[in-house]
Parts: structure tokens; C-alpha cells; sequence
């Protein structure tokens, strides 16, 4: 019954394609052209958006993507730049279930509109979208990184800190997996020194000066040293919290050579605070320069 539903849904919307068609010839035509053309043009829109929906309601991701793609390209000759965005994020959102890459290129024409219309917020969030497709679609961690770094660069421009921050931390995330510590350590150290003087956000910064000084251990003991030192000084609520006093149990142990030690500090802090994915990979990566054979886990 399902499948009988959606495949009228198909038809109509089929038909509602055809009617669009016709409109658009009509409209082109140099009688159209004189007698209400633009309104023509108009009602085929009307047609595609509907059928786009029809076959998003019968599933058929790649058709209801073109329908809008289609009804977004009339809507630029109509001039009417925001309902063309819409539709092509519209597009993009059906696309991104059948054709992630053609979903990208609908979110590419959506920002170009927003940002002609100085949409700057807008534009950073489907910035974002194009990050997430890449992320989880696409797997392309690099172009991902770019797509976060350009959302976060418009949020700053609109003053919006908060969501810029959260892109950040996602490029400083990939930068430290892809072992760009200095870049991660920069940005990290950035939003936590923003965190600290807010009353809303200061809970957080122990957090990105954990993650800074654990980049900086990749990098040199020593550095990790003097940053956690700097931090102290910097935030003193950070001498108090459960990161930095792992710092100091992993500096030690590393510096003593003391594989127990390290694994025992992860083991505790863990057992309180269950450590995430990427949180264990750079401490397995610390754990392996100091000699010893015991898991971390």
C-alpha cells in the first residue's frame, strides 16, 4: 500500500513537471513575453516546489533535489534572490540523501546568494552544513576543516563569538588528528582566553587550556611544562581543576619514565571522567613515547 502511495506521488508530481515545462516555454515564447510572462514563470516555480515535495514524500531524493534546483534557477530570473536560496537549500537537504557532492554545490550557489545580500550569518551556517557533509559523507577532513574555518570567519564578522568559537574548536580537533599541533595550540589557548573573562563561558576554559597544554606534550615535554605553568597564572581556577592536576601526574610519570604512573593518572581521571575518542588517541600517542609495554586502557 506504501509503495502504491508512493508511486502515485511520483506520477503527480510527474505531471505537475510537465505543467511546469510548459509554463516556461509559454513564458518564452514572444507572445508570453508580452502578456504576463513573469507571472507564468511564477506558477511554474509554484509547479516544481510542489513536486519537489511530492517526491520527497515518496522518497525519490535525487528528483525532489532537481525539481528545487529547477524552481531555484526561475526564481534568480524572477529576481527573487532569497526564495532562489531557499529553494536551493531545499535542494541541498533532498541531495544530500542520494548525491552529498551535488549537495555541496546547492549549499555553494545558497551561500553566493546570501553573502550578495550580505547574509553573513546565514551563510556561516551552510558554511557549516558543507563542513558536516564532508565530515560524515564525504570523508574529507581537509575540505571540512576549510568549509568550519570560512563559517567561523563570517560568524566574527557578525560578532557572533560564540558560534565562531564552536567552529573553531572543530578545525583545532581536526588540526591536533592531523598532528598540526601549533595550529590547535593557538586556537585552543585563543577560546579559552575568551572563556576565562566571561562569567557564562569560564567553566569551559579549563577545558581548551587541558587540550592546548596535552598539544603542547606532543610537541616537547618541556613546552607542556611552561604552558601549564602559564595557565595557572593566566586562570588560577585552573591549579584546582581534575585536568591540570592529570597534566602534572602525566609530566611526571613521563618525566620519571614511569609507564604505571601514566597509565595509573588516565586510569583514575577516566574512571571519573570517561575520557573521549580524541581525548585517548593523543594520550595513547603520549603513553608510547614514554618506554613500557602496558596498555593504556
Amino acid at each position: 500500500m506504501a509503495a502504491a502511495a508512493g508511486k502515485a506521488k511520483e506520477e503527480e508530481a510527474q505531471r505537475l513537471l510537465g505543467e511546469a515545462e510548459r509554463k516556461v516555454r509559454g513564458a518564452q515564447s514572444f507572445l508570453g513575453g508580452l502578456f504576463g510572462g513573469s507571472s507564468r514563470l511564477e506558477e511554474a516555480c509554484e509547479c516544481y516546489a510542489r513536486a519537489a515535495n511530492l517526491f520527497k514524500m515518496a522518497k525519490n531524493w535525487s528528483q525532489a533535489g532537481s525539481a528545487f534546483s529547477r524552481a531555484a534557477a526561475l526564481q534568480l530570473q524572477l529576481q527573487s534572490k532569497h526564495e532562489a536560496a531557499s529553494s536551493l537549500v531545499d535542494a541541498a537537504n533532498a541531495f544530500r540523501k542520494a548525491d552529498p557532492e551535488e549537495a555541496v554545490n546547492c549549499l555553494l550557489r545558497a551561500i553566493e546568494i546570501y553573502t550578495d545580500m550580505g547574509r553573513f550569518t546565514i551563510a556561516a551556517k551552510h558554511h557549516v552544513g558543507i563542513a558536516e557533509i564532508y565530515e560524515s559523507d564525504l570523508l574529507d577532513i581537509h575540505k571540512a576543516v576549510a568549509h568550519f574555518e570560512q563559517a567561523a570567519e563570517f560568524y566574527r564578522g557578525e560578532e557572533s563569538t560564540s558560534s565562531a568559537n564552536k567552529c573553531l574548536l572543530k578545525v583545532a580537533a581536526y588540526a591536533a588528528q592531523l598532528e598540526q599541533f601549533p595550529r590547535a595550540i593557538d586556537i585552543y589557548e585563543q577560546v579559552g582566553a575568551v572563556a576565562m573573562d566571561s562569567p557564562l563561558l569560564k567553566y569551559s576554559a579549563k577545558e581548551h587550556f587541558f587540550r592546548a597544554a596535552l598539544c603542547h606534550f606532543c610537541i616537547d615535554m618541556l613546552n607542556a611544562k611552561l604552558a601549564v605553568q602559564r595557565y595557572e597564572e593566566m586562570f588560577p581556577a585552573f591549579s584546582d581543576c581534575r585536568e591540570c592536576k592529570l597534566l602534572k601526574k602525566l609530566l611526571e610519570a613521563h618525566e620519571e619514565q614511569n609507564v604505571d604512573a601514566f597509565t595509573d593518572a588516565v586510569r583514575e581521571f577516566d574512571a571519573v571522567s570517561r575520557l573521549e575518542p580524541w581525548l585517548t588517541a593523543l594520550l595513547l600517542r603520549l603513553k608510547r613515547s614514554v618506554p613500557g609495554e602496558h596498555d593504556l586502557r
